[in-house]
């Protein structure tokens, strides 16, 4: 069984790790009522989604 000869620095540890992130979350202005939300979803505010009504709009 391989055993490691030396310790693995924190150094080293962290800069293998560098791309183990969490990818960041996109939000974008909705093209109809300007509300942020994330893309390829149906908007929260009007409950739009390519230029059509999916679901009912939130009461305000």
């Amino acid at each position: 069984m391989a055993v490691p000869k030396r310790r693995t620095s924190k150094r080293k540890k962290r800069a293998r790790n560098t791309h183990k992130v969490a990818p960041k979350i996109v939000i974008q202005a909705c093209p109809r009522c300007g509300a942020a939300k994330r893309p390829h979803r149906v908007c929260a505010e009007c409950g739009y989604y390519a230029g059509e009504q999916r679901v009912a709009a939130r009461e305000a």
